[in-house]
């Protein structure tokens, strides 16, 4: 299984990016894949997910009512839309994927998802 995040640059305090995750691979087109963030000497942070069968979504607190996640109906791609970003959103951004049966309580852990992507740098300039 492989995920590729794309999408990321730099972003003006109040603007919009939107990151891309192509997955591909055996893995189960129902299952949960989730955007993590991380930045330096901290530990990865849960930013959001999309059950993909039934497009069930769960959100961070942080994020919640300015990013958005979706995927594609394929359920081959998943997107994180952010908008009114914010300096505290510069960070790596990570997509994963699950095996496929990830319960919903369980969706926001790291330790949930077994196939990650490579990052790709958000950076949000004040």
């Amino acid at each position: 299984v492989q995920l590729q995040a794309s999408g990321g640059g730099f972003v003006q305090a109040g603007g919009t990016l939107r990151l891309s995750c192509a997955v591909s691979g055996s893995t189960s087109t129902g299952g949960a894949v989730g955007w993590f963030r991380q930045t330096p000497g901290k530990e990865r942070e849960f930013v959001a997910a999309i059950r993909r069968r039934d497009r069930y979504t769960v959100y961070a607190d942080s994020v919640k009512g300015r990013f958005t996640i979706s995927g594609d109906a394929a359920k081959t791609t998943v997107y994180l839309q952010m908008a009114t970003m914010i300096p505290e959103d510069t960070a790596v951004y990570y997509c994963a994927a699950d095996r496929g049966y990830t319960i919903v309580p369980a969706m926001s852990l790291v330790a949930s998802y077994t196939y990650w992507g490579q990052g790709t740098l958000v950076t949000v300039s004040s």
